[in-house]
């Protein structure tokens, strides 16, 4: 069936929640490809409402709940909510569903930190043996050790090891994100016990947006599926075109085991006629799926835009294009700067337009913290996020200051009120810190990160996250040269970088992290979907971290750098219901038109070089 042919009717994907529905009866695996729009989350719980009929019971009387792993906690409240509350459906983000899988195996736990530890601190003293003394790096190495050594030998006092997938997890006897994710995906593949736990109480696995659900994990449940054939189901709902972080399982959903299932979506019930037409034109170099529009879903409009990257008054440019749009569409709110979505595809370009560039081009390019760093939960920066710019701005509130302190300062915790000689004088030294750091933001507008965290580890208002202590520690060296940087790991020069940026601009990332922005990434709307879309695009801003949409546009090699452009252009494209945007700065907008007119993804007088 054509894009341009009109589907019957809106039953044409009837037969894969059928489908579904007969793989969880006969305990079938399955791998669900739905792309955008074609009602993923409906059929999910289509899947949970059939299982609730005809298993609910059964499960009940046994003990037994239906396992849902979810990527967002908006995504798990809204799974919860139209499943009723249903208890014996067990949704979770994946990190809760990680640690329900490790929490209780204190001894296992601590044995795998033993060994990751003392193979960390091998490695860092192989490197110090290399490198040369009394450098900031030999400083930083040190620190390193010292501080995987300090947990080393705490390991054997710790009785029972905690884990909060909310909050930054910074106590002795804490275990962080990524370590309860790889101690999930390992325990999961080598011990047979925790096997069988699963198996008992979970005999059916549905997770949602699987294709960037962390690779430890998916690795996991395939070898536990293969390990309980006809004992358990395991689902998986996703659409690998719509993949957006690194660390989910390259090509999922391709090889699978000879006896999975895979149904497919067809139909796409957000989009019009013609955005629909343009994403499966994007994806014809990929896997070639196909949508088929909603038999009453409107025509549409779609118009690209390429400006000149340079000399171009950026935000006058975009006002016009939204008048334009509203003229062409007869869709007034297009100039209501509140009705339009508007997507900054690259993090560089809302970083440079919101004020946090700096800030984020010193820790994007570190591999290990990307994913954290862009959904917030960075432990590096929620320190300051969380603890010290709330703090900051509630310098007037008495009882939030004391709030927080009490919460996460060692000054005045019960142990160290306990301990005090008087409490009165524990109580005012914790808040002479307050005010020290409190002095420090206000009267200097320029005190970078490195100034707030030297004077918190100065007064002891908080416990520094250890990557910091470690930094900080090669500060204490005297000097620097050419060849001391040479020895620093890219991690490390990346948090020096850090920490000579201004701390004003953390609250702009703060803002950008927690969808608070005008600006949007296809992060933050993934699953979402809005009447007017714009997407702008300029990799002068973007400064070619990972995408490059010049080179997407003129017919680059399709390589990894270009395959993550288009997948994230097809994502962004896709959030559109009525009319779409697209707004290109381009070096060469002439060579922009006619690689995209011989694409064929747009018709010639859908392309405007310069302004309407």
């Amino acid at each position: 069936m054509t894009i341009a042919a009109k589907a019957a009717n809106d039953d044409l994907d009837l037969h894969v929640d059928e489908e579904i529905k007969n793989c969880l009866d006969s305990s079938r695996s399955f791998f669900l490809f739905a792309g955008a729009g074609s009602g993923k989350t409906r059929s999910l719980v289509a899947a949970l409402d059939h299982l609730r009929s005809t298993a609910g019971k059964r499960l009940r009387m046994r003990g037994q709940k239906i396992a849902v792993i979810t990527y967002t906690k908006t995504a798990r409240d809204e799974i919860i909510r139209r499943t009723q509350f249903d208890p014996v459906i067990a949704v979770s983000t994946i990190h809760s569903f990680a640690w329900t899988l490790i929490d209780g195996f204190n001894h296992d736990i601590r044995e795998w930190l033993r060994v990751e530890l003392t193979a960390d601190i091998v490695e860092l003293r192989e490197k110090e043996a290399k490198g040369r003394a009394g450098t900031k790096a030999s400083a930083e190495r040190l620190a390193d050790i010292a501080s995987k050594q300090r947990r080393l030998d705490r390991l054997d006092s710790i009785k029972k090891f905690i884990y909060s997938p909310d909050s930054d997890n910074r106590g002795r006897d804490s275990l962080n994100h990524a370590e309860v994710l790889k101690l999930a995906g390992d325990f999961l593949r080598t011990k047979r016990a925790l096997r069988e736990i699963l198996r008992d109480g979970y005999p059916y696995i549905l997770v949602d947006e699987s294709q960037d659900t962390n690779r430890h994990i998916v690795e996991a449940l395939f070898a536990f599926q293969a390990a309980h054939k006809g004992e358990v189901v395991v689902g998986l709902f996703g659409d690998m075109m719509q993949r957006i972080y690194g660390d989910g399982q390259p090509g999922l959903g391709e090889n699978l085991p000879a006896d999975w299932a895979t149904p497919t979506k067809k139909l796409n019930f957000r989009c019009p006629r013609r955005v629909i037409k343009l994403i499966n034109k994007l994806r014809e170099v990929t896997d070639k799926q196909v949508q088929i529009p909603r038999s009453a879903a409107p025509e549409g409009h779609v118009r690209m835009f390429v400006l000149p990257s340079t000399g171009t008054d950026k935000a006058a440019a975009e006002q016009a294009i939204c008048a334009h749009m509203a003229s062409i569409t007869t869709d007034v709110d297009w100039t209501h700067e509140e009705a339009v979505k508007v997507l900054i595809l690259e993090h560089r370009m809302a970083a440079l337009r919101m004020g946090f560039d700096e800030l984020l081009a010193a820790l994007y390019p570190v591999t290990q913290f990307r994913t954290a760093l862009l959904d917030g939960s960075l432990p590096l920066l929620t320190f300051f996020t969380k603890l010290i710019l709330p703090l900051w701005d509630a310098k007037s509130d008495k009882f939030t200051v004391a709030r927080i302190v009490r919460a996460a300062s060692p000054l005045a915790s019960s142990r160290a009120l306990k301990d005090a000689a008087d409490e009165v004088e524990q109580l005012t030294k914790a808040q002479a810190a307050v005010d020290a750091l409190v002095g420090l933001l206000d009267g200097n507008p320029a005190a970078t990160f490195r100034d707030v965290a030297q004077n918190v580890a100065e007064s002891g208002l908080f416990i520094l996250p250890d990557l910091l202590q470690v930094t900080l520690a090669g500060d204490a060296v005297e000097g620097e040269d050419e060849d001391d940087e040479d020895e620093r790991s890219d991690r490390d020069k990346a948090i020096v970088a850090f920490l000579d940026v201004p701390f004003g601009q953390v609250r702009a990332y703060a803002k950008y992290v927690g969808r608070k922005a005008r600006f949007d990434t296809h992060q933050g709307v993934k699953g979402l979907e809005f009447p007017r879309v714009m997407v702008i695009m300029d990799d002068h801003e973007a400064r070619g971290f990972l995408f490059k949409y010049d080179k997407l546009f003129t017919g680059g090699v399709e390589d990894t750098q270009t395959a993550s452009t288009r997948r994230l252009f097809y994502v962004t494209c896709s959030r559109a219901e009525r009319s779409l945007a697209l707004v290109a700065y381009a070096d060469n907008p002439e060579l922009v038109r006619s690689q995209l007119l011989h694409n064929g993804w747009f018709e010639r007088d859908e392309i405007h070089l310069g302004l309407p």
